[in-house]
């Protein structure tokens, strides 16, 4: 059986499937769902995020509103725009779903995110205080490096 999180993704995605964006208020989402607004927001931003291919804008207050774009970006160019996006600092949760939304998109071949998530996972070996800023710089240089060799 699917928790509240699942069903609500999935209530939002088939919202979005024929235009790629939504417009929503949380509140009434929530109602909706009779759950607490911070479920929403849970949602939003655990499956809503540019490692699964979304931008998010958000508006609070008694005629805020949560806006989810499903990002378009050319396959060629996809590698360059997730590099640029990312924050100093990445996560293992992040750089899977970064690795899952490639492999998804066909961008990157099964063999590649492999070697990707094995290069990934060697930094947990690393000091703690430093783990998520030294994935967030060998992600970004794998990125840019199968993006250099695709293009050639």
């Amino acid at each position: 059986m699917a928790n509240l999180a699942d069903i609500i993704e999935q209530y939002l995605l088939d919202l979005m499937e024929s235009t790629g964006n939504l417009s929503i208020q949380r509140s009434n989402l929530a109602s909706t769902f009779r759950c607490a607004p911070s479920q929403i927001t849970y949602v939003l931003e655990t499956r809503f995020t540019p490692a699964r291919g979304y931008r998010i804008e958000s508006r609070r207050g008694g005629g805020g509103f949560v806006r989810i774009t499903r990002l378009e970006i050319e396959p060629s160019s996809v590698m360059e725009f997730i590099a640029n996006q990312m924050s100093d600092s990445l996560s293992a949760r992040q750089a899977e779903h970064y690795v899952l939304y490639l492999r998804e998109k066909q961008v990157i071949s099964e063999r590649e995110a492999a070697l990707a998530s094995i290069a990934l996972q060697s930094v947990e070996h690393t000091d703690p205080r430093v783990r998520d800023s030294a994935r967030a710089r060998l992600f970004r240089m794998i990125l840019l490096t199968l993006a250099e060799l695709a293009e050639s």
